[in-house]
């Protein structure tokens, strides 16, 4: 393979998304080396190993598409002129007549002479002359889904036709909302994690103190077979729920299971239970088997005795789920079963060559054979997703204008669903990071494997929609991880540093298209979580489209360290102060944070002390941005008064939204997560210092809450 760069190979990089360079946070220009590109190539699916394959593979690339008279998707807004899509047809077509299937079941028609629409180029493709031109529509689309089909030749392609903005809560209010962690929960009644039954008693005290977000961990399904793996951002499918949140107490099979209340009556099961509950981390590996134990007596029950009418409701949601949702069903059982077997058969690409094809006939027949074991993966997905669906609709009934706020992963684990059951659409053999920065010098390797950018387009964006749409259910927030893999993703080739990354690019203007008319079909907000190296102008674009900037107060000062005020903060915002990634406020005041680094062997023992300085003078320009303010217990000592004077502070911010981190409303010293850490650090798993029960009352939350609450109120910003 060479090492040496070549115009066609710069060429073909290019036409495949691969960025020639970027500024790293320093604004140093990295270029990417041509043994990269050659390496995300290959990844594609496209060799090119010398100058020779490039330019093969760069002349079949543009011949496809001069060939294909419509490209396979177009994603429309109605608000620059009539919509418009590129057609390629032979010179000299006379009339074209075009078809708009619409969502609705209608259709609209029309004719055009081909030689008289808007000329863009022309090839000589295989001795035939070929012409692109720009083919206008109604400019009165429906939002939504539609098919346009063009004749002669019958050619189709998928139409998206968005507003371009998301939705927003209407009127003048200011909101604000708590957000956490569930699975940090303790209760009385839990099994040892935070479950959706706990979710509502969050939903109660929340609502009755006038919030109206409940902020949420990503909910995506993990991986029963290995518990410990627990990190909710290396998820098995994001288009499928974590059934460890579901309240086994709740499920209606439990009061008429004998088998079910015999094993929860038990010693040993309450011996079980104690313990899970009294550990001061969670343990995974224990309530996975008391929940996966209890829940499959209740499976039984609900296929031995369901009335017909919860039946049908079960069938019900299995057939509007649809096909991704079946076959994510089947991977889970028969990763269940290949796993008993042999650890090592965890990982699909271990699995016989048949049963890696979720098409193949051996996949069928295991289908149909084991057809009890992929409806109950099935049914625990439809229990979890009922009880999900009750904690939103608590949250509306008490009057939360937004309600449950979910949040997305960036990726999922490269052995999970969703590299299995659309492997197309995923870019094996590279995977998902950062340059370097600040905070990680030597960059970083989430492990996590990208969408394929063209198998995405040629699909009509279909896996992002579902994506989109399973993680908007219920939900009237969506907080979008790494917002900017929208535009571009740091892809790193399999084995490789992360200095040998470089960034692929994504369709950026079609998924922001779907992303709102998402939105708006689902009166969904949207946050964009955008840290890190932010493109210039990506904040801007995100803002013209409503999406909400992810500003976090530590990161918001100017070039000399001064903290910005409340009024400096963008209106199409979240401010909190916090994130899982970050410490706790009262672990920043304290710097827990740099002490972990340290024990890690994150920091030097220089690095330690110049880190430790210059949080002390930080902590001085907080407290003189508090004052400035004039935030109630901003000059007052104590992390009591810090808390009230620092959510006060996000509460007068002009952001639309301000969010209070429960476990800084707690005053709980550690973070939920140390970045650059696996089992060195108990990442996932401490749990809050406060049981639920103990919440309402609880001094630091009310004080917090309070301090919120009054300070949206005001008319006037600090």
């Amino acid at each position: 393979m060479s090492g040496t760069t070549t115009p066609a190979l710069d060429a073909l990089a290019l036409r495949m998304g691969i960025e020639p360079e970027y500024h790293d946070v320093r604004g140093e220009l990295i270029r990417a080396t041509a043994e990269t590109k050659r390496l995300l190539l290959a990844a594609m699916g496209v060799p090119a190993p010398d100058e020779a394959a490039a330019v093969a593979a760069l002349e079949a690339i543009l011949r496809e598409e001069w060939r294909e008279p419509l490209a396979p998707v177009a994603v429309l807004r109605r608000d620059g002129g009539p919509p418009r899509v590129a057609l390629r047809l032979p010179a000299g077509t006379q009339d074209v007549a075009w078809t708009i299937a619409l969502e609705d079941g209608t259709a609209l028609r029309g004719e055009a002479a081909f030689c008289r629409l808007e000329p863009v180029a022309a090839a000589e493709i295989d001795g035939t002359r070929v012409e692109h031109r720009l083919l206008a529509l109604p400019d009165d689309l429906p939002f939504g889904y539609h098919r346009l089909s063009v004749g002669p030749g019958g050619a189709a392609m998928s139409l998206v036709v968005s507003p371009g903005r998301a939705w927003l809560p209407e009127g003048g209010a200011r909101p604000w909302g708590i957000a956490l962690q569930l699975y940090l929960l303790r209760s009385a009644r839990n099994w040892g994690i935070g479950d959706f039954g706990d979710l509502r008693g969050v939903v109660e005290v929340a609502a009755a103190r006038g919030a109206a977000v409940v902020g949420l961990n990503p909910l995506h399904a993990l991986f029963p077979d290995n518990p410990e793996a627990a990190s909710p951002y290396s998820p098995a499918s994001r288009l499928l729920l974590n059934v460890l949140n579901i309240d086994v107490t709740a499920v209606p099979e439990l009061p008429e299971c004998g088998a079910a209340l015999d094993l929860l009556g038990s010693a040993e099961f309450r011996r079980r239970l104690d313990a899970a509950r009294a550990a001061p981390l969670v343990d995974y590996t224990a309530v996975t088997a008391l929940k996966m134990g209890a829940l499959r007596l209740l499976f039984d029950a609900f296929r031995q005795g369901a009335e017909p009418a919860r039946r049908a409701a079960f069938d019900t949601f299995r057939q509007e789920r649809g096909e991704m949702f079946g076959r994510s069903c089947l991977f889970l059982a028969l990763r269940a079963r290949f796993a008993a077997q042999d650890p090592a058969l965890a990982w699909w690409g271990n699995w016989p060559e048949g049963f890696r094809d979720p098409a193949s006939a051996e996949l069928r027949r295991f289908a149909e054979e084991h057809a009890e074991e992929v409806e109950f993966q099935a049914w625990l997905q439809w229990v979890a997703d009922g009880q999900l669906g009750a904690a939103a609709a608590d949250a509306a009934a008490r009057g939360m204008a937004v309600g449950l706020y979910r949040d997305l992963a960036v990726g999922a684990d490269s052995g999970g669903a969703e590299t299995w059951t659309n492997q197309k659409a995923v870019l094996s053999g590279v995977q998902v990071g950062a340059p370097r920065d600040i905070f990680n010098p030597a960059g970083q390797d989430w492990g996590l494997p990208p969408f394929h950018p063209r198998a995405l387009r040629a699909e009509g964006y279909r896996s992002f929609i579902e994506l989109v749409r399973a993680n908007m259910r219920h939900a009237g927030g969506l907080r979008i991880d790494h917002v900017m893999g929208l535009m571009h993703l740091f892809c790193i080739p399999a084995g490789r540093r992360p200095a040998e990354g470089a960034y692929i690019a994504y369709p950026f203007d079609d998924l922001i298209g779907i992303l709102t008319l998402e939105s708006q079909r689902n009166r969904c907000l949207v946050v964009g979580e955008d840290l890190g190296t932010v493109p210039a102008g990506f904040r801007e674009r995100m803002a013209a489209a409503n999406i909400l900037s992810y500003r976090i107060l530590s990161f918001e000062q100017d070039g000399e360290g001064r903290f910005h005020p409340p009024r400096a903060y963008p209106p199409v915002a979240l401010a909190v102060a916090g994130s899982h990634d970050l410490p706790t406020l009262r672990g920043w005041w304290e710097g827990h944070d740099i002490v972990l680094k340290r024990r890690y062997g994150l920091l030097t023992e220089e690095e330690e002390a110049w880190q430790r300085q210059a949080r002390a003078a930080e902590r001085e320009r907080l407290l003189e941005a508090l004052r400035e303010a004039g935030v109630p217990g901003g000059g007052e000592p104590g992390m009591a008064a810090l808390s009230r004077a620092v959510h006060g502070f996000l509460g007068r911010s002009a952001s639309l939204l301000a969010v209070a981190q429960l476990d800084d409303m707690l005053d709980e010293p550690e973070q939920v997560n140390v970045p650059a850490t696996d089992r060195e650090h108990p990442n996932w798993r401490r749990k809050l210092s406060v049981a639920l029960e103990d919440i309402a009352g609880h001094p630091g939350f009310e004080a917090a809450a309070a301090a919120l609450r009054d300070a949206r109120g005001e008319a006037g910003h600090g």
